[in-house]
């Protein structure tokens, strides 16, 4: 479970908040229904993985 505390729709990049405080970074290409748009304030869950450039990435985001 975690919350959006950013989302760039015209980059499509955002930033979603844990439970315990850790952000991690997503692509709208993350968003497991397809939309390719989440709001911010929006509880989310989401799995975390290692991302491409050395950091955790959130993934198979779904809105709540």
């Amino acid at each position: 479970m975690g919350t959006v505390v950013a989302f760039d729709e015209r980059r499509g990049l955002g930033e979603i908040e844990g439970p315990d405080g850790a952000r991690f970074s997503f692509q709208c290409t993350r968003i497991a229904d397809g939309s390719r748009v989440v709001t911010v304030g929006a509880p989310v869950t989401f799995r975390v993985v290692a991302g491409l450039l050395g950091r955790w990435e959130a993934t198979d985001i779904e809105k709540s």
